[in-house]
């Protein structure tokens, strides 16, 4: 069995490209869904999961968790359909059908029980769930293994902001809650997701095989948006997918080990900012928590592992 993995995710087309990735791939075990507001709302999310669990056939018993529907910071959450679509697949609209009709954010608690010391925690949206977690349950927490986190930009350009990434922006409180907490953190920021670009030969090539189902109608609809905001971009980056990937594949990413804090102000154009303290001697000195961030991803090695996964041949 392959790496078991609690998915907190805020799923828009990305996300999804995720989701299919972690079904294709047997090194990876998904045993738990956190739907979260972010891309689109929780509900959009929920059932966008529950589309794609039907469509590929997930397991019946993996549990589908209701997360976060707003932001630590109070705010309603800015929705992006101009990204990911109407309902956050592009051009598909899920129906509405799925049974959850009750809170079940508790359900954490018992899959971080069932797998103690052996859960990885991938976080792909806002944090405001994971977040959520270490304030109710801090000594739980850590018994996770290890986490991984889509988001933060790191003197490169941010995605919503000239220097904030949209996971972190979306919820600042969330993402300090968690770097101050979670032991064993690596963060997986623009700085290395925005390399991880699939190009529409790639889709074409994937499609080709079947394996992947609705992955062109998505990444197709995905490029036509990077496209029209940078035409010089060759495809669009697949930055869920990659943080999946550093699950399995570390070599894959070039890291280094920094203190980490993001802007919290919720006004002004710093929010959400990323600062890595690069200042060896300061953080001797306060001992400051180190996580770990993915700085760059080595293309080549990217390029074959997901053409391998997402067609099923070598």
């Amino acid at each position: 069995m392959g790496k078991k993995v609690l998915l907190f995710g805020d799923i828009g087309i990305d996300d999804t490209v995720a989701l299919i990735y972690a079904w294709l791939n047997q090194e990876i075990e998904i045993v738990g869904l956190v739907a979260d507001y972010g891309n689109v709302s929780r509900d959009d999310a929920v059932a966008n999961i529950y589309y794609v669990m039907k469509l590929f056939d997930f397991p019946q018993d993996i549990p589908v968790i209701l997360g976060a529907e707003v932001p630590l910071t109070g705010e309603q959450p800015t929705f992006y359909p101009e990204i990911h679509g109407e309902r956050g697949l592009g051009p598909i609209i899920p129906a509405n059908d799925h049974d959850i009709q009750i809170e079940n954010f508790l359900e954490i608690v018992n899959i971080i029980k069932r797998y103690q010391d052996e859960l990885v925690i991938v976080n792909i949206g806002r944090l405001t769930s994971l977040a959520i977690m270490f304030i109710l349950y801090n000594d739980l927490m850590k018994h996770i293994k290890e986490y991984y986190i889509m988001g933060g930009a790191f003197w490169v350009p941010g995605n919503v902001t000239t220097v904030a990434e949209a996971n972190f922006h979306g919820d600042p409180f969330a993402v300090n809650i968690v770097l101050t907490y979670a032991n064993n953190v690596t963060i997986i920021p623009l700085n290395a997701t925005q390399k991880a670009i699939v190009t529409p030969g790639m889709v074409n090539y994937i499609d080709s095989f079947g394996k992947a189902k609705i992955l062109k109608p998505l990444m197709d609809y995905y490029t036509n948006f990077y496209r029209e905001r940078d035409p010089s971009l060759l495809g669009s980056p697949v930055h869920d997918a990659a943080t999946l990937i550093a699950t399995i594949h570390p070599e894959m990413f070039i890291f280094e080990s920094y203190p980490v804090m993001v802007v919290d102000k919720l006004e002004g154009p710093a929010r959400g900012q990323s600062i890595a303290e690069t200042r060896h001697y300061e953080n001797e000195k306060n001992g400051a928590k180190v996580h770990r961030i993915a700085f760059d991803l080595h293309y080549e090695q990217f390029f074959h592992h997901f053409l391998t996964v997402m067609t099923g041949h070598h």
